[in-house]
């Protein structure tokens, strides 16, 4: 079972991923809600990333309610966590970016998420040990 600060901490990323979903779906750049914000993009791709983030908030949601989905919440997670450090690294972001332009902001909203992540296990860890 999952202890009422578990829950809540599922719950708010349920949360940021419904603000993120509503931010790419209306074209709202903000920082932390699009982690490639100030990079090119095409509208159509960005309504396609909306409908996807959804999955994340059932996934989220469902986490809150039911321990078995836990683990998979944060795996998925961690797992776009790799996704991202990758698209950091990699030379397709580097052949859209402007000529020193630094990717710092968009290793520390990955480092933010991992933060996240790294909260989750430990919730998820302590709630094992306690039941």
């Amino acid at each position: 079972m999952n202890s009422t600060i578990t829950k809540f901490a599922f719950l708010a990323g349920a949360a940021y991923f419904v603000c993120m979903a509503l931010a790419h779906f209306f074209g709202i750049k903000l920082p932390i809600l699009f982690v490639y914000y100030d990079t090119p993009f095409y509208a159509y791709q960005d309504k396609i990333i909306s409908f996807a983030v959804l999955a994340y908030v059932a996934l989220f949601y469902s986490a809150s309610k039911h321990r078995d989905v836990a683990l998979t919440a944060i795996i998925v997670l961690a797992l776009t966590v790799l996704g991202l450090s990758a698209v950091n690294v990699s030379s397709a972001l580097a052949s859209v970016l402007i000529a020193g332009q630094s990717t710092i902001p968009y290793w520390l909203q990955t480092g933010a998420i991992t933060v996240y992540v790294v909260v989750l296990v430990i919730l998820y860890i302590k709630d094992g040990k306690n039941s």
